[in-house]
């Protein structure tokens, strides 16, 4: 990824990649990481939320059993504007998402592999309610299809998609495999925090 990103002179937010750890354990992160047009590594985020959940149809999913959590949030910048960095099962935690707007998120970026299951109920409706709240560009690149774990073939829903800092998704995938684009404008997002500027009415609650 970073040859790629230096040989094409592109930014790549390459995601999610198997990190081992060092020393003795055997659990291994879940990691992002990104890199600018010199192939300069400019952010590494371990996702922080386990995806530990019983489907509906009863498959069991234990994510700690084999990875180990970050405990710290990420951004870079991409020649102006701000990206914050999540990965799959963190799209269910708002407060990460209002971390990354208070460290400067004007885009965010999830690649995920969502379950078909929770994919075709939730996928949508959670990415267009974090880009609502954050009034950021979300861009969530999602695998498609099937793959083997263990004994089992599951299946991911796929649908990449971004939404816009009003929540309009403006880019989307259709079943398969695909490519997104879409035109990214920081004064979208500008307009949007002046028109409803929720991060100045947040209010912390008594305990």
């Amino acid at each position: 990824m970073q040859e790629l990103a230096k040989t094409h002179r592109v930014f790549i937010h390459a995601g999610s990649i198997l990190e081992k750890i060092p020393g003795d354990d055997e659990r291994i992160h879940n990691t992002t990481v990104a890199f600018d047009r010199d192939g300069k590594e400019v952010a590494r985020y371990r996702k922080i939320h386990m995806f530990d959940i019983t489907a509906p149809d009863g498959t069991a999913y234990r994510e700690s059993a084999a990875f180990k959590p970050g405990d710290a949030i990420a951004t870079y910048d991409c020649e102006g504007v701000t990206v914050g960095c999540a990965i799959c099962y963190d799209l269910r935690f708002p407060y990460l998402f209002g971390a990354l707007v208070d460290k400067g998120a004007q885009l965010i970026a999830l690649p995920s592999a969502f379950t078909m299951q929770t994919g075709k109920d939730h996928w949508e409706v959670l990415c267009r309610a974090r880009a609502i709240e954050t009034e950021t560009y979300f861009c969530a690149a999602a695998q498609t299809g099937a793959h083997t774990a263990g004994n089992e073939t599951r299946h991911t829903y796929g649908h990449s998609l971004v939404a816009d800092p009003w929540g309009h998704v403006v880019a989307k995938a259709s079943d398969g495999v695909g490519v997104v684009s879409a035109r990214v404008d920081p004064k979208r997002v500008a307009k949007a925090r002046q028109m409803i500027p929720v991060a100045q009415h947040r209010v912390k609650l008594a305990e």
